[in-house]
């Protein structure tokens, strides 16, 4: 299902701009239509849309003058041109420096809502939507309503002192989720202290999470205080929980049960006051009946659950995360770049993502050091997906297939008429049944199809003069 979305069109035609408005409107779109690329361009200076549709031929200003402007100032948003045949040159080239798609009048209705439902899968039309309050999330960059779901039971139980284990594979944003859930809780201004159980050798573990006295072991020149201690008042974020070994989780578990910690070589008690959620990439309940987690402490840390989904479950949120980690990025390594092609942003959303949130942060990161130009080409993406560049053509083959889609369309759009597609082309008789034997096709195939206009757009005048 295509998106809703705030389209602004671009065209002198008025018969084309109402139409045009008029389907867009019953897709459930916001429509704002303008006849030039000046009224263009002042609407963008107040409020950018999700997609700009523009003409090419336009009075004053031309379309591609304002497809510069446009990539110039505003390089993610996506933009589908509209073209007469002699203007097919200028269109492709656009395409090949970040247009997202061109139409050649006249054009069938089904084939603009495609292109327009395509475009907004593969772009991120706006900035993730925050409540009133989003502040609390504000890390958490996302528009999928899996996510959102995530993010309203968290908001439930944030205002409690309920233990909450989040689960998850690696990579999702565990950590995320956690500080979201202590900056929305009562404890926001006191300490949110994040342990990573599998990073720290066992040996040390009880030290880090309790603390240890003077003595207390070979190496031990003085007090220590532990990170749950530390967290005290706060939020303890013990991540990967699945990995704690057995003699520490019946520690943990009295912990959490008295609601004090024993520092290593000490018979002192130290009470705690802290909420603790836990994270783990594991299946905890299998682990249980391994017998390498404790079910007593399971049932302790799984008062609430909250599951986030892998990347692959909210690809609505690719495209918003790319452009959100890439303008961070830029910023940070002094790069001009400021998007993603079109085919470029594609490949990001239709990508398997194993490693989640955390490899696509670094695919970003790997585009934009190596980055060149304001737009992230496709085989810079594909490099870093390690992903064959099977869709990147040579010029030649890449001149081959447009010629052979060019004379495809002029047949189609002539019923096969040779004379009348050799003069739209500019070319004599001679030359374009050279051309059509050189890519093999036949204008008897073309001769059973009616005119391809639209019924959508019947009104709309059908010759280049009058669509320019």
């Amino acid at each position: 299902m295509t998106p809703s979305a705030s389209i602004l069109v671009v065209d002198d035609d008025a018969d084309l701009l109402r139409l045009m408005t008029m389907r867009l409107t019953a897709a459930g779109h916001t429509v704002q239509a303008v006849a030039s690329a000046e009224a263009a361009l002042a609407h963008l200076a107040v409020k950018l849309p999700s997609l700009l549709i523009t003409d090419v031929r336009l009075p004053g200003l031309d379309g591609m003058a304002l497809f510069d402007e446009v990539r110039a100032r505003h390089a993610s948003l996506p933009v589908i041109l509209l073209t007469a045949h002699g203007s097919i040159p200028d269109a492709v080239d656009a395409t090949a420096r970040g247009a997202h798609a061109y139409l050649t009048k006249p054009f069938d209705g089904q084939e603009l809502m495609a292109k327009i439902h395509r475009a907004l899968m593969v772009n991120a039309p706006g900035p993730a939507r925050f409540d009133g309050d989003g502040a609390w999330r504000r890390e958490i960059v996302s528009r999928s309503p899996r996510m959102a779901e995530v993010l309203a039971e968290a908001r439930l139980v944030a205002g409690t002192d309920a233990s909450v284990l989040i689960s998850g594979d690696s990579g999702t944003g565990k950590e995320l989720l956690a500080r979201a859930l202590h900056n929305a809780s009562p404890r926001a201004a006191r300490p949110f202290v994040a342990v990573n159980c599998a990073a720290i050798p066992e040996a040390l573990l009880e030290s880090e999470l309790f603390g240890h006295v003077k003595g207390a072991f070979t190496g031990a020149q003085g007090h220590r205080q532990g990170l749950i201690p530390a967290a005290h008042g706060g939020t303890v974020f013990l991540d990967e929980i699945g990995d704690m070994p057995p003699s520490l989780q019946v520690k943990l578990l009295r912990v959490l049960q008295e609601r004090v910690v024993r520092p290593v070589g000490s018979n002192e008690p130290v009470a705690v006051d802290v909420r603790v959620l836990s994270a783990t990439h594991r299946d905890l309940e299998l682990a249980m009946a391994e017998g390498q987690f404790r079910p007593d402490l399971f049932y302790r840390l799984n008062v609430v659950k909250l599951r986030l989904p892998p990347l692959s479950e909210r690809r609505e949120d690719v495209a918003l995360l790319a452009q959100h980690f890439l303008q961070l990025l830029a910023e940070r390594h002094r790069k001009p770049v400021k998007g993603f092609a079109p085919e470029a942003l594609e490949a990001l959303v239709t990508a398997p993502w194993p490693g989640n949130v955390r490899q696509l942060y670094n695919v970003v990161e790997q585009v934009c050091v190596l980055a060149t130009g304001t737009l992230v080409p496709l085989a810079q993406v594909q490099r870093a997906l390690q992903m064959p560049a099977a869709d990147v053509l040579s010029y030649q083959h890449a001149k081959q297939r447009f010629e052979r889609d060019y004379l495809n369309q002029l047949l189609t759009l002539t019923s096969g008429h040779v004379a009348e597609a050799a003069r739209l082309a500019d070319r004599n008789r001679t030359e374009f049944y050279r051309l059509m034997q050189k890519h093999g096709l036949d204008p008897q195939r073309y001769r059973t199809d009616p005119l391809a206009t639209a019924s959508d757009f019947s009104d709309t005048k059908r010759s280049d003069e009058s669509s320019t």
